[in-house]
């Protein structure tokens, strides 16, 4: 397949154009507005009534809006409508380039960038450039350190509404996301995506430098930082650098001594999720790390890893 002119500067052939299901108007540029209506809340303001009464749902904490098929309620009618495509499983948005397809219009120009490599928004305070403006929204509050999301259980505060109801499944133990082929159960729909790449095998995204190849670009993204040895996490306690965000909160936990992760089983406690998932197969007996070459399993990705060594002397 003949890949588009990805360059071109001229709107009437713009490349998002070719996508498909995509609504070109939402493209082009429009004129700025006053944003005349005020959550008497929290004072953001919105340039439609429509829009402040579906942020208004973010303090009230109501759903109105209920899915048939498994009761789960959205504030948003369509939230519930993308929810529903999880139980048709209809993809109708296609890539021109690669050929993959999306349930949303939203998830394939974000995909996208990934051609392009573009990202048209800058952060003012240090520059950075990314994909999303979600994304560039969610990097700001690394300069505010704003936390406006609490849990209602423990009062965590959260920059992310993300981030709140994803701490919350710690809370609930709700894992409604399972999967096809193992019928192993997730709390997060990306977790499942996640694990089923270990039933597939496919690693799409590939090194520049070495040629490794990973399934995730998260994980291509941290690998990344052992060419580049940059460590911009830094802990305030002790000034240590880390590669990634979540080792530096795994460290900062060595300062604090909190272990929020309880096993059921006995009652002991752990400072990472990790650390009790772990945990649990010693209770469980499960061994869910098998060697390719002689079939022998074992309980973590770290021990087999160990044991693929003895293969390779």
């Amino acid at each position: 397949m003949t890949t588009p002119d990805l360059d071109s500067k001229q709107s009437d052939i713009c490349y998002r154009r070719l996508i498909e299901g995509v609504n070109v108007k939402r493209h082009m540029p429009t004129p700025s507005i006053e944003k005349l209506h005020r959550c008497k809340v929290c004072e953001k303001t919105f340039a439609q009534s429509g829009n402040l009464k579906k942020h208004f749902l973010t303090h009230t904490k109501e759903r109105p809006h209920r899915c048939d098929v498994c009761d789960k309620t959205f504030t948003q009618s369509s939230h519930l409508k993308i929810h529903l495509l999880t139980h048709t499983k209809k993809k109708p948005h296609r890539c021109v380039i690669c050929e993959k397809r999306f349930a949303r219009g939203g998830y394939l120009k974000t995909h996208v960038l990934t051609h392009t490599k573009e990202k048209p928004h800058r952060c003012d305070v240090c520059e950075k450039g990314f994909a999303r403006m979600g994304d560039l929204k969610t990097h700001m509050l690394t300069h505010t350190k704003e936390k406006h999301h609490r849990c209602d259980v423990c009062e965590k505060g959260f920059a992310r509404m993300g981030d709140l109801k994803t701490h919350m499944l710690t809370h609930t133990k709700e894992k409604s996301y399972r999967c096809d082929i193992c019928e192993k159960t997730f709390a997060r729909l990306g977790d499942v995506k996640t694990h089923m790449l270990t039933h597939t095998k496919e690693k799409h995204h590939r090194c520049d430098v070495c040629e490794k190849g990973f399934a995730r670009m998260g994980d291509l993204k941290t690998h990344m930082l052992t060419h580049t040895k940059e460590k911009k996490h830094r802990c305030d306690v002790c000034e240590k650098g880390f590669a990634r965000k979540g080792y530096l909160k795994t460290h900062t936990l060595t300062h604090t001594k909190e272990k929020h992760h309880r096993c059921d089983t006995c009652g002991k406690r752990f400072t990472q999720s990790g650390s009790l998932k772990a945990h649990m197969l010693t209770h469980t007996k499960e061994k869910p790390h098998g060697c390719d070459i002689c079939d022998k399993r074992f309980t973590q990705r770290g021990t087999l890893k160990r044991h693929m060594l003895t293969h390779n002397k």
